[in-house]
């Protein structure tokens, strides 16, 4: 177990080298000079001082040579600086976002796999019936619904139509902080982010749960007596988890990307609205720094459901 987490953490950070090198590569195809995003459109500048500014930022380099050295930078963990926010570390601002979004798809995750799990439980069991026709209904509507979709018209309903729930932010202006006040604010951007992949769970346990219930080995228990909801949970329902498990990991990229759209719309400050951001003011290091984040979370998530595949069923080795 040891040594395949050790090898697994390797290919991670050789995926995130991979991940660095397309980001920095695709930034500098963007139109427009990079420098641009540096200097105020309203102070006009000769060119010499743009020149030295360049030489300063080291954008006089070839390409390679300024990969390198923000290479270099951010092994020693110095991700540089904010252009938009020049006082502001890019890892510092970085992480101070890491907690709300985590806090957010959290939440969107636990209520996906709860809800998922739980309805293509029932959708199994209770094959052609109207539980199991209203659950196929709503799972094909939610993972047919984009997330920017969803986070307008939840927004609208919930927010501006029958006003039950907060419009945006983490806490309600001018109050204390509060628990209460937090999951006041929460529970719509999590509940629309967690739709999609709450769709996609229940599927997928439907389908394995189905396949399941028509092994020998429940038909056995069955016939021995024993009670049906043993039967379902004990018997069929740990080795249905397994290609659910592998979806839940995958999700984890779905999730960044709806977290994105989400964060936008209401206003939430995490990682998705810091990108956004970046993207917007050109601000290179940001994008950069919540790239490498970003990726590394997702690499450290998918080992996490390997290693959780021989805990679910130990017939699966490691290594």
């Amino acid at each position: 177990m040891l040594s395949y987490s050790l090898r697994r953490l390797l290919i991670g950070v050789g995926m995130l080298l991979a991940l660095s090198v397309l980001i920095f590569v695709l930034l500098r195809l963007t139109p427009g000079d990079p420098i641009d995003a540096y200097i105020d459109p309203n102070v006009p500048m000769s060119p010499s001082d743009l020149a030295d500014l360049r030489v300063t930022l080291g954008l006089d380099q070839p390409l390679p040579l300024q990969y390198l050295a923000w290479l270099q930078q951010a092994v020693m963990g110095n991700l540089g600086y904010s252009i938009q926010r020049p006082d502001q570390p890019v890892l510092g601002l970085v992480l101070s976002r890491v907690g709300p979004t985590v806090l957010l798809m959290g939440t969107a995750i636990a209520i996906s796999i709860i809800a998922g799990i739980a309805t293509g439980m029932i959708s199994a069991v209770r094959r052609n019936s109207v539980a199991d026709f209203s659950f196929s209904v709503l799972a094909v509507t939610g993972i047919s619904s984009p997330p920017f979709l969803s986070a307008l018209v939840g927004l609208y309903l919930f927010s501006v139509y029958f006003n039950w729930l907060p419009s945006g932010g983490m806490q309600t202006p001018g109050r204390e902080f509060s628990i209460g006040d937090l999951l006041h604010h929460l529970i719509l951007p999590a509940m629309l982010l967690a739709i999609a992949q709450t769709a996609l769970i229940m599927r997928y346990m439907r389908a394995s749960m189905l396949e399941v219930l028509n092994q020998d080995y429940v038909r056995t228990a069955r016939a021995k007596g024993v009670y049906e909801f043993w039967v379902i949970t004990k018997h069929a329902l740990r080795n249905a988890l397994l290609p659910v498990i592998t979806l839940i990991g995958s999700t984890i990229g779905l999730a960044i990307g709806g977290a994105i759209f989400i964060e936008s719309v209401f206003n939430w400050p995490g990682m998705g609205l810091l990108m956004v951001n970046a993207v917007e003011n050109r601000d290179y290091p940001v994008i950069m720094g919540s790239t490498l984040v970003i990726g590394a979370c997702v690499i450290i998530v998918n080992l996490l459901t390997d290693l959780a595949y021989a805990v679910v069923d130990p017939r699966i080795k490691v290594g």
